[in-house]
């Protein structure tokens, strides 16, 4: 198998590390700005009978109004990490859009699926 650097000038990974991945979705149901960030919302989710509380730098991006009830791609197995105080179970999924990166576009489903379900 040839090794060839990602378009993004990441290194190539195996389906091995690819599998490791918890890639679900989630549902939104409640978002408030951090408290101790100008940048960042706190998010709470819905992975299908258990809700979790994530960290996003993308207030600039999304109101809380906006956020609330969609339903989005997270990764459910990522360490957990203290952002700014508050402890982030996960991580939304987006796209940086421009050379600048100056708009961010969260992933989320083209139709309802049950919170929780694995994306593959």
């Amino acid at each position: 198998m040839c090794q060839q650097d990602a378009p993004a000038g990441k290194p190539t990974i195996s389906y091995e590390d690819f599998a490791k991945l918890d890639l679900r979705v989630a549902t939104v149901v409640e978002v408030a700005d951090h408290p101790n960030a100008d940048r960042l919302i706190v998010l709470k989710i819905d992975l299908g009978g258990e809700q979790r509380t994530i960290c996003a730098g993308i207030k600039a991006f999304y109101s809380p109004e906006a956020l609330l009830g969609k339903q989005i791609a997270v990764v459910a197995n990522l360490e957990p990490r203290k952002v700014r105080g508050i402890e982030s179970n996960g991580m939304l999924l987006a796209a940086s859009v421009g050379e600048g990166k100056e708009d961010i576009v969260v992933l989320t489903v083209d139709r309802a699926v049950p919170a929780g379900s694995a994306i593959s």
